[in-house]
């Protein structure tokens, strides 16, 4: 028996599959226990190592909860305005006149090629030079000036490519019908376009949430990751501990966003669902006056 896209498996070949992944196995059983034993040894694992995060709640309220709550700050006002600059940008690159397309295109081009590190820096200068910015607010308006520059310009390349991966015939149809450009935008294409986009564009405001480490490390902003110094040296050299806490955190937030977005788009999806029949005019007209008698 074979498939559309490789042929199936023989008894020898099925042999060999269940070899190799009981060696992948073992092997990764041998990694994990060097890992356990390793830091059993050098007393990682003992429970005062722990205990902070466990048997109370100051490390939680002075040095985790204060992070987590900057670290979202920073990635959601991000996001808020990411998103629609970022729309925005990528509409305006596919416009017809070349005096829109082309400095948009400049710009997007030119903030996609900088490191957002780069950018955060230049913002941190940008405040301290020519605003009025308190220096304790400084390091996170920098924060999100990088973010947006950077992540409104990687979005505007996910809009683009999303509505150009859309068929022709759609905007042709459209048109035909006599409708404009930008109803054609709005109502024909952005719409699907937003499902094809939604896994890219997630996975970017995954990117997000874990680039705010990046202002933490160089710019003193107090993100969650940045409270991981000061607690290892409060409660005694246990940075292991710390950092698998943090690191625990960071997947229970992206996950819970991921997963949010993978329900949105089944939602959407469901939605856009339909039987794809075309009606013959008297089943349209008996709809029409059916409802029109309701």
């Amino acid at each position: 028996m074979t498939s559309v896209l490789y042929d199936a498996q023989g008894p020898r070949a099925k042999r060999r599959n269940v070899v190799y992944t009981v060696v992948f196995l073992l092997a990764l059983a041998a990694l994990g226990w060097w890992v356990f034993t390793s830091l059993d040894d050098k007393g990682q694992l003992d429970w005062e190592k722990w205990k902070p995060f466990f048997g109370g709640t100051e490390a939680w309220s002075t040095y985790i909860w204060p992070g987590v709550l900057n670290t979202l700050k920073a990635a959601a006002l991000a996001m808020l305005i990411s998103l629609p600059l970022g729309a925005v940008l990528g509409i305006a690159r596919l416009s017809d006149h070349a005096w829109i397309r082309i400095p948009v295109a400049i710009v997007v081009e030119f903030f996609r090629a900088i490191p957002v590190l780069v950018l955060m820096i230049f913002g941190q200068a940008l405040f301290s030079q020519y605003t009025n910015v308190s220096s304790d607010d400084r390091p996170m308006y920098s924060v999100i000036t990088g973010l947006v520059l950077y992540n409104a310009s990687v979005l505007a390349e996910i809009v683009r490519a999303g509505i150009l991966a859309l068929p022709k015939g759609q905007s042709e149809a459209a048109l035909a019908i006599g409708l404009r450009k930008n109803q054609v935008m709005r109502f024909i294409l952005l719409p699907q376009a937003v499902t094809a986009m939604l896994p890219a564009i997630v996975s970017q405001l995954v990117v997000i949430v874990k680039d705010t480490a990046l202002g933490g490390a160089v710019l003193t902003f107090p993100e969650l990751l940045a409270s991981v110094s000061p607690m290892s040296s409060y409660y005694g050299a246990n940075t292991i501990a710390s950092f698998t806490i943090v690191a625990v955190i960071y997947i229970a937030i992206n996950f819970s966003l991921t997963t949010f977005a993978s329900w949105l788009e089944k939602r959407l999806r469901r939605g856009k669902k339909s039987t794809g029949a075309v009606l013959p005019p008297a089943a349209v007209g008996a709809a029409e006056s059916t409802g029109a008698a309701a």
